[in-house]
């Protein structure tokens, strides 16, 4: 399978490594990306899919009931980001000039003109995702919210509302969301572990802005990992997904989310019958931990593992053709402490079998550092156990929405004061600098890198001073801005 193939489309519009993390994303046109605490269900008979048999004929499955039942639990989610700004060298005189960027007319031709960025646009995307709990907490992809200015949840009943992300984790491609509403349906969850292949299944989602589209196939098949260093063991169907389906949900029979639809394999960027979602399970422990601690931790064992061939078996002598081959161990890490060498199979964690390399990262990252853990491994034909403390994952680093910035809910801006050294070389005591900017603030032009020095003509020395004036201002300020060696005053509408 080639990893140019694999592309996610939640955005549709525009060797496994025991460090644990990973996922592919939208930025190949083939392999496509297809664009948990439950609250208790009131009805005890929850509706299901119906086989129909008629004489003579096929057995038919009707998803109707499921579909009128969790439907409306299912959201569309619309996104508004800034496209990725690019150098500009050599161009012709209001060549790509952005008439929102107050800066656009101040710059010379030449000298610092051609490397100044060029204009970062607003993009739009579309996406899915489902209400886990009546108060509005949402699961949804993090391809889909990433990156994301603006997150706007729309329901079945046609209500629209802003969303906070809460946080998301590109590892396992899982973001959690809420809007705040009260008394919103909610799924059911169901448990991925059994889930058998060839049982039919259903997905809900918005592929191309087509809202509450209901599709169905097979599970074709589980634990699947794909060429793209994750740890997710991706449960691979044949339902239509397309972009717009990112983050909807994947209902078995019993009406209850076995999964969340991220990825498509797909030479056209569009279905081709191979549909990948993460198992429900996954998406829970992450979704627990963004919303309790902010982040998610995964153990690390720190080694590099391969599958076991038949010729790999013959060479070292294996009984079966199972296992995960270490290719190496990094020095000083959990498994090089433990005694783990280069040449070992292991064969099983924790008593559970490993029969692939993939199963090893998707076992280690449910536990937490720090767990102490037995591996089950052979080295030179012969058995033996090694206890082993797991580490953190390095890449176990979650992005928020709420990164720090001054009163960011309405700029829109993240700042940091200037060092000693940076005042003295634009000649300025105080000032800030922009470090991430959305929102009000990014519409107006205001870009990171920026250095805000007055507001209102006062000027600024702190965080908290931006903070406060920010809040105590009415719905229009205006912002001095020095980019280079310009300086202009910005007017910002904050509504």
């Amino acid at each position: 399978m080639n990893r140019k193939n694999l592309v996610r489309s939640a955005i549709a519009t525009a060797v496994v490594v025991l460090t644990l993390g990973g996922v592919a994303h939208y930025e190949n046109p083939q392999w496509g990306l297809a664009h948990a605490a439950v609250a208790p269900e009131q009805n005890t008979n929850p509706p299901q899919a119906v086989a129909t048999t008629v004489p003579g004929l096929a057995t038919a499955t009707d998803f109707s009931g499921i579909v009128e039942r969790y439907g409306p639990a299912v959201v569309n989610i619309s996104v508004v980001s800034k496209a990725e700004r690019t150098p500009t060298a050599g161009r012709e005189q209001g060549e790509g000039d952005d008439e929102s960027d107050p800066f656009s007319q101040l710059f010379p031709d030449f000298g610092q003109r051609r490397f100044r960025p060029g204009p970062a646009p607003l993009v739009r995307g579309l996406g899915s995702g489902f209400i886990i709990s009546p108060d509005g907490l949402i699961l949804t992809n993090a391809h889909v919210v990433a990156g994301a200015q603006e997150v706007t949840v729309k329901l079945t009943d046609r209500r629209e509302f802003k969303a906070k992300v809460l946080g998301f984790d590109k590892q396992s491609d899982i973001a959690v969301i809420r809007i705040p509403a009260t008394n919103l349906p909610t799924v059911r969850i169901g448990d991925p572990a059994k889930v058998k292949v060839g049982e039919p299944v259903l997905a809900i989602g918005s592929p191309y802005g087509f809202e509450n589209t209901a599709t169905a196939g097979i599970v074709s098949a589980t634990s699947r990992s794909l060429p793209d260093e994750t740890y997710v063991p991706f449960i691979q169907t044949d339902v239509a997904v397309n972009p717009g389906n990112s983050g909807g949900p994947l209902f078995n029979l019993r009406g209850e989310v076995i999964g969340i639809n991220s990825q498509i394999y797909s030479r056209t960027g569009g279905y081709q019958g191979l549909s990948f979602s993460i198992p429900i399970d996954v998406a829970t422990r992450v979704q627990q931990q963004l919303v309790a601690h902010g982040k998610v931790s995964r153990g690390r064992l720190g080694v590099s593992v391969q599958d076991v061939t038949q010729a790999l078996a013959n060479s070292f002598g294996l009984k079966t053709v199972a296992g995960a081959l270490v290719g190496s161990v990094e020095t000083g890490s959990p498994a090089d402490k433990a005694g783990l060498k280069t040449g070992d199979v292991i064969v099983g964690i924790n008593g559970k079998k490993v029969d692939r390399s993939s199963d090893l990262p998707a076992q280690v990252a449910t536990m937490p550092p720090g767990t102490s853990t037995k591996l089950d491994v052979i080295r030179g034909g012969a058995s033996q156990s090694l206890s082993v403390t797991l580490g953190e994952s390095k890449e176990a680093q979650v992005a928020r929405n709420d990164q720090g910035g001054a009163d960011e809910g309405r700029l829109g801006l993240a700042v940091r004061p200037l060092a000693r050294e940076e005042q003295k070389q634009i000649g300025t005591n105080g000032g800030l600098l922009v470090e991430n900017a959305s929102g009000a603030a990014a519409r107006s032009g205001i870009q990171p890198g920026d250095i805000l020095l007055a507001i209102n003509g006062t000027p600024i020395t702190s965080v908290d001073q931006l903070r406060t004036m920010a809040q105590k201002a009415g719905k229009n300020i205006a912002l001095l801005v020095q980019r280079e060696s310009a300086k202009i005053f910005v007017p910002i509408d904050l509504g």
